[in-house]
């Protein structure tokens, strides 16, 4: 019996692919959100079904780290009393000379190692990190990071990013991350539309799948109602993947600066002292540790204890990245690095010869806008609330890609089946539904695509590239039949 209707689900009859139904705008609109639905899910789909894949694996990074990396990130035996920043540095200097001193970060946790970072010039961009034990000053390891990443979440982050492709690899993630929201909205139009109108009254139609339906209508339930309870993740997903996207990211940039949302930048010159620049003639040197030039000499590792004893009276608590100062004009700087949610991201700079702040900047002073992206960037990356975050980031990459398997599963049971008229996968929805728009709904939604394609670069150029490829079919198809008249 289920053979049977299978069967005929199958053999439906479709569409033909080059008119649209015609009808009151609405429809019109029904139609059109359906073939750029069913379009962007095929040809973009196959980017988020990696993008979703390489994030699943960067969500479980902090496990991952601690897997490969343990015997260094970890103390052997947590104990009662931390040694001074000096003693620590001395033991990581005595292992590892080379370099100089970047900075050194204090331990998040109890039974977490002090890290020491140098900036070597052989490693480029990149630093040695060297971990330390905080109650016996006993150096643990060392490892090659960037940015205070591991090796492996390096690697991890690059796969999700680029797929170890470099800036052009970017190209993929800012495509899926650009498509992502359209493909959503569309599908939730499309869904409740479709469920409200054919399966029932209440909600129950809406939020969950007809266990009773075969075939296609089967795949499409579980398709639609899975996408529609991870809708709010995807949109977030989508929208704080382009923050820092390539071309999406610098429009994001470009908003921040006209409605100065950036966050608040630390003051390090020293009250009175000349710019290194005015007093050497020069540009002031590029950050230390990070592909700037490298001091010459070690900073007083006591210097340390002193900056950091001045950051605790300030009001600084927990781990803190306390790094030189860049030359005789600039102050230390000492900055809260807790990522977890309530986040904590104060910064002082600190003048250690009189022991004193000389300015300060505060979480609390970020401009809305500025919250908003690093908090979502953190929730992103599934720091922001502990393991509850990279369950939820878990359950979305996965929910995305039974979403994506479901959508190319329903174009393979559309295919006609009919001994006289048989297709390896279903048709596209009918062209042409445009034509049926009233004229301000088309007006107003060119100017919405135009607005999109300056915000979203990427998303504009491959919708347009869309329309191309898709009037040339069209233009290939109606030319056709003259051809074989001729």
């Amino acid at each position: 019996m289920s053979s049977t209707i299978i069967d005929q689900e199958r053999q439906r009859p479709v569409a033909p692919p080059t008119e649209a139904p015609a009808g009151r705008s609405r429809q019109a609109v029904r139609a059109l959100l359906l073939r750029l639905h069913f379009y962007a899910g095929v040809f973009v789909a196959p980017f988020l079904l990696v993008a979703a894949l390489t994030g699943l694996i960067y969500t479980f990074v902090p496990q991952l780290d601690q897997a490969v990396y343990g015997d260094r990130l970890r103390v052997e035996q947590v104990g009662d009393q931390v040694r001074p920043l000096s003693e620590q540095i001395a033991a990581a200097r005595a292992a590892h000379p080379e370099g100089t001193l970047a900075s050194v970060t204090t331990p998040a946790k109890p039974e977490d190692t002090t890290r020491v970072v140098l900036s070597v010039p052989e490693l480029g961009d990149k630093q040695r990190t060297v971990f330390v034990d905080p109650y016996t000053a006993k150096v643990r390891g060392d490892l090659t990071t960037s940015w205070g990443a591991t090796p492996l979440k390096t690697w991890l982050g690059d796969l999700h990013k680029n797929l170890q492709l470099g800036e052009n690899g970017r190209l993929y993630s800012e495509v899926a991350a650009s498509w992502l929201w359209v493909i959503v909205a569309g599908g939730l139009v499309l869904w409740i539309g479709r469920a409200r109108g054919k399966r029932a009254r209440s909600a129950r139609g809406v939020l969950l799948p007809d266990r009773t339906a075969r075939g296609v209508r089967r795949t499409r339930g579980f398709h639609a109602v899975t996408g529609l309870w991870l809708a709010l993740g995807l949109f977030f997903l989508s929208a704080t993947g382009l923050t820092w996207s390539h071309y999406s990211g610098d429009r994001f940039g470009q908003l921040l600066d006209a409605a100065k949302g950036h966050a608040p930048e630390l003051d390090t010159q020293l009250p009175g002292a000349r710019p290194a620049a005015v007093q050497e003639g020069g540009e002031h040197a590029g950050h230390l540790g990070h592909g700037g030039a490298a001091k010459s000499a070690d900073p007083d590792p006591a210097a340390f204890d002193a900056a950091l004893a001045t950051a605790r009276e300030s009001g600084l608590g927990g781990t803190v990245q306390v790094t030189p100062a860049a030359d005789a004009s600039s102050a230390w700087v000492v900055a809260q690095k807790d990522d977890v949610w309530p986040v904590h991201y104060d910064q002082v700079a600190v003048d250690t010869a009189k022991g004193e702040v000389t300015a300060h900047t505060r979480w609390a002073d970020y401009p809305l806008l500025a919250k908003f992206s690093k908090l979502g960037v953190q929730a992103h990356m599934g720091v922001l609330f502990g393991v509850a975050n990279q369950i939820v980031l878990a359950i979305v990459a996965l929910g995305l890609i039974l979403v994506i398997i479901w959508g190319y599963r329903m174009w393979w049971q559309r295919r006609p089946t009919r001994t006289d008229r048989t297709a390896r996968l279903g048709r596209a929805p009918a062209r042409g539904a445009w034509r049926g728009l009233p004229l301000p709904v088309l007006l107003v939604g060119v100017a919405a695509l135009a607005a999109l394609g300056w915000a979203l670069p990427v998303l504009g150029v491959t919708l347009l590239a869309f329309l191309v490829v898709d009037a040339a079919v069209g233009l290939v198809r109606r030319t056709r039949p003259a051809e074989r008249n001729a």
